[in-house]
């Protein structure tokens, strides 16, 4: 018996281990946009490390997308990078505080234009920790540490994809990041309720187990 509970013990703690990992990692909001819109994104940035708060992060942007304005962040600045074509290719924040501590997740903005071929937005970015370790979210979507990436679905064939000039829909854009945080929140937790599940699981075996 003393070797089943044992047993149960360790399965928790890996399990709640696997969950705590898999939801933490740095994403780029929405996680679909349309090719040749004006969208604005939010980088969700977790603090994972439990011992040293983030105190920098920056997010490197490929030619699918031109990011053109940054929305100020209160206790933090931030610097952008260019190519010899005056256009952007990264932009680095820095907390000007204590930064983002183990129970803390920060929100970036910043607005910018789809590529009208862009099949795909890969957002390369790299997490600075207090004590100088760096964590860099860069592989592919099964790496341990995978780089956001962001779906671009074709322009419809009216037209109706391009909000360029319009201050309406610009409106109505800067209303969805936030809608996408929410669900894209929910869908993070699937590694948790995997976890609950095992853990159930679990338990009845160790019940059955106890009856014999």
């Amino acid at each position: 018996m003393k070797k089943l509970l044992t047993s149960f013990v360790i399965m928790f703690g890996l399990l709640s281990l696997y969950a705590g990992i898999a939801s933490a990692h740095v994403t780029v909001l929405p996680k679909e946009t349309t090719q040749g819109s004006y969208e604005m994104f939010t980088v969700r940035v977790p603090s994972e490390n439990e011992s040293v708060p983030t105190t920098q992060v920056k997010v490197e942007f490929s030619s699918d997308i031109t990011i053109s304005r940054f929305e100020p962040k209160p206790g933090w600045k931030y610097e952008i990078e260019k190519d010899a074509a005056d256009k952007i290719t990264s932009v680095t924040w820095t907390a000007e505080g204590e930064g983002l501590s183990p129970t803390e997740f920060g929100l970036f903005n910043m607005q910018g234009k789809v590529a009208d071929t862009a099949t795909e937005i890969v957002w390369k970015s790299y997490q600075t920790y207090q004590d100088g370790s760096v964590v860099e979210w860069v592989g592919g979507q099964d790496a341990e540490k995978p780089a956001s990436v962001t779906t671009v679905n074709p322009k419809p064939a009216d037209g109706t994809g391009d909000h360029h000039g319009t201050d309406t829909k610009e409106e109505v854009k800067t209303e969805q990041p936030q809608e996408e945080v929410k669900d894209t929140t929910n869908s993070s937790n699937a590694p948790l309720y995997v976890s609950i599940a095992a853990l159930v699981a679990g338990l009845l075996a160790l019940i059955i187990s106890l009856k014999k």
